[in-house]
């Protein structure tokens, strides 16, 4: 292949990007398709909408999407270049702060289990401010604490949606 045809191809796929979330969106459609049509369900608990209703129709809906995005983009269709309202897209990605908050979700899934909701969501709450910027060491603790048991409650409580107290369950 010459380096004509191969700067032709990549221009065209730069062109075309959205294709690749076309595709995406394909297979995360036939991936909950297969796994709604797998399930098994029991029969006594089937009515009239089922619990593969939901996941069948946001599949085909997410199949249904790829196949018109990807016809728009053959089409010449373009998504609008974005133009955030504060944002300079002349900057580079910060990616210490993605980095952080990915390390922050990441350390809340490991430790939710033994440590329980209300210590790892301050966790959460406090790493990341501090990923997002925060430096006030003095009052985002409280607040993420705060934030973290008033979540508890509500969750536990009030809607009924156990989540795992950790070693506090007898003091909470």
């Amino acid at each position: 292949m010459s380096t004509t045809e191969t700067q032709g191809r990549r221009s065209w796929l730069r062109e075309h990007s959205e294709l690749g979330v076309s595709l995406l969106l394909l297979v995360i459609g036939v991936l909950v398709l297969t796994d709604a049509l797998t399930m098994d369900v029991d029969i006594a608990q089937r009515g009239p909408v089922g619990p593969t209703t939901v996941p069948v129709v946001v599949g085909a809906g997410l199949l249904a999407v790829a196949v018109l995005l990807a016809v728009d983009v053959l089409r010449g269709g373009r998504g609008e270049a974005e133009g955030g309202e504060d944002i300079d897209l002349s900057e580079p990605s910060d990616w210490r702060t993605v980095l952080l908050l990915a390390g922050v979700f990441l350390a809340n899934a490991v430790l939710i289990g033994p440590l329980g909701f209300p210590v790892s969501g301050a966790l959460l709450f406090w790493g990341s401010a501090y990923a997002l910027g925060s430096r006030r060491t003095d009052r985002d603790p409280l607040i993420a604490a705060v934030l973290s048991l008033v979540t508890y409650f509500v969750f536990n409580n009030l809607l009924g949606v156990p989540l795992p107290g950790g070693p506090l369950m007898g003091v909470l």
